[in-house]
């Protein structure tokens, strides 16, 4: 069969985002059952303070279970589809021997295999982070430990496994409804360098850049989410020292340049995959390598920038609600406002990073030949 385990494990960015969200989801939860199993405090004083971790702990995990868990699903729909695009020639081959496409699509149930590890590796990590997130989270009087609910196993662990293969399944089904003879066709070329040589401006390249955005539209939302990953979770861990010092604003910081770096790392390379013919003629009529990069890339930079804007908004107005309403009763909490210094910090770190990756990206060009690509 042309679908097999390995090329479901392969999926790593799946399997990243879901032990994201499920490690924030582990502790948060499990902390909202056990301190509600400990019940309210007897002191009033400390009433405000239990209700605030109470709703923090709901409230963070839904925000992360809800986006983390929404990107993981686009992932898969979108490596399911680059599968079958991939390898519509075989899949058109067995469906003209007499596969039907439901049993084809069948076999794209391993693709829950990535989310399954993910989960379950996040799972495991929210346990070891456990003890440390319950002490940054304790409330004077109240002893709270960590007690294992079998429910956050089945809620966190199978069941996305579960429904995220099902969902694999029927969107391979429906993706592979289409002419067998299309099938055998493969995916075809969407960008086209035309049959004249031309000279490097910047006319063309605009163009190219127009086209490729064009062709893989869907990876715009991947650059724009690693951006703002980026900008929303550096800014907000190193902004809420005050606010939540010790282990959580690190967790929170660590998190956002991990998926950063794996969803840009998963869009670059399916931009250079998608587009190597491409690139090796325009290196075989003298584009540099600067040139290749920009045509591939640059029209996803206004994407990038406006992930980083977004994030930024989004970080100060989620750590404005908390402050505002969450913790509007709690005494002692300092006041948020939005941390100049650190926004152009973080903006300085998010130029280096773009630039890096351009640059190892311009690296990869370079290993393009357009003897090699022909002769595939």
């Amino acid at each position: 069969m042309v679908v097999g385990l390995r090329d479901g494990l392969k999926r790593i960015g799946i399997s990243v985002v879901c032990l994201c969200a499920v490690f924030v989801c582990t502790f948060m939860l499990n902390y909202y059952l056990d301190v509600a199993a400990v019940g309210a405090p007897s002191d009033v004083e400390l009433y405000p303070l239990y209700t605030a971790q109470r709703m923090t702990a709901r409230f963070t995990a839904a925000i992360s279970g809800g986006v983390l868990g929404a990107i993981a699903i686009g992932m898969l729909l979108f490596y399911v589809k680059l599968f079958v695009d991939e390898h519509a020639a075989q899949l058109g081959a067995l469906v003209a021997i007499g596969y039907s496409g439901g049993k084809l699509a069948a076999r794209f149930w391993v693709f829950g295999a990535c989310v399954a590890v993910g989960c379950a590796l996040g799972f495991a990590g929210g346990w070891i982070a456990m003890p440390f997130v319950y002490e940054d989270m304790a409330i004077e009087g109240m002893r709270v430990t960590p007690t294992f609910h079998v429910e956050l196993l089945f809620a966190l662990v199978l069941a996305p496994a579960v429904a995220l293969s099902a969902l694999a399944c029927l969107f391979a089904f429906l993706t592979l409804r289409r002419p067998v003879m299309q099938l055998l066709k493969g995916r075809p070329e969407r960008i086209k360098t035309g049959g004249e040589v031309r000279k490097p401006s910047r006319g063309f390249l605009r163009e190219m850049c127009l086209q490729t955005l064009k062709s893989r539209k869907s990876l715009a939302f991947f650059v724009a989410f690693a951006c703002f990953c980026f900008a929303a979770m550096v800014q907000m861990g190193a902004s809420m020292g005050e606010l939540s010092p010790g282990m959580m604003a690190t967790m929170i910081l660590t998190i956002g340049v991990i998926l950063a770096a794996v969803t840009m790392q998963l869009t670059g390379k399916a931009l250079l995959k998608a587009n190597a013919k491409n690139i090796a003629v325009m290196k075989a009529f003298g584009y540099s390598l600067p040139q290749c990069a920009l045509g591939v890339l640059g029209g996803y930079v206004p994407f990038a920038l406006l992930g980083f804007g977004v994030g930024t908004v989004y970080q100060f107005g989620l750590l404005k609600l908390m402050v505002n309403v969450i913790f509007a009763d709690v005494g002692n909490i300092p006041t948020y406002r939005f941390d100049v210094p650190i926004f152009f910090i973080t903006l300085a770190a998010f130029v280096v990073c773009f630039a890096s990756v351009m640059a190892f990206y311009c690296f990869k060009i370079s290993k393009i030949s357009i003897r090699r690509i022909m002769t595939e």
